[in-house]
């Protein structure tokens, strides 16, 4: 497993070359969005907690989630007086993460019970592909 100075080096790395490695953009979470991801309908059910265990690494700039499976790098910004928060969530493989998915929130959107829906969706998402890979890899082997 990457250690704590592996992982910020990658945050560094992918942070400040945002539109070199988040090759579908920085999602921007919005009415729409939330709609189209069936988020709306699941706000009502608060008892769901994040489906995953992780490791936190707080620091001034951000909060680091890590496991065998996912990185994710929570950072709240101030951008021209409006508060936006940005969430990178990579694959964590031996070698290297490899960045999947970046979304911001601000506004009424910029609070911890959407920011951890969103980020719920896009785990049970990735978790739900790499399975679907991996079956069809064995299916070919």
């Amino acid at each position: 497993m990457l250690n704590p100075i592996q992982l910020e080096e990658f945050y560094q790395e992918y942070f400040h070359n945002l539109s070199k490695w988040a090759h579908d953009g920085i999602l921007q979470v919005d009415l729409p969005m939330l709609h189209e991801l069936g988020i709306l309908e699941s706000l009502q059910n608060t008892a769901e907690d994040l489906t995953q265990y992780f490791h936190v690494i707080e620091s001034l700039e951000k909060v680091t989630l890590f496991n065998e499976q996912f990185v994710i790098w929570i950072v709240p910004k101030m951008e021209e007086d409006t508060p936006i928060t940005y969430v990178l969530i990579a694959l964590n493989h031996e070698e290297k993460p490899t960045l999947e998915v970046v979304f911001s929130t601000s506004g009424v959107y910029n609070t911890p019970k959407y920011v951890l829906k969103v980020l719920q969706h896009f785990l049970i998402d990735m978790l739900e592909t790499e399975a679907t890979l991996l079956s069809i890899e064995k299916n070919q082997s």
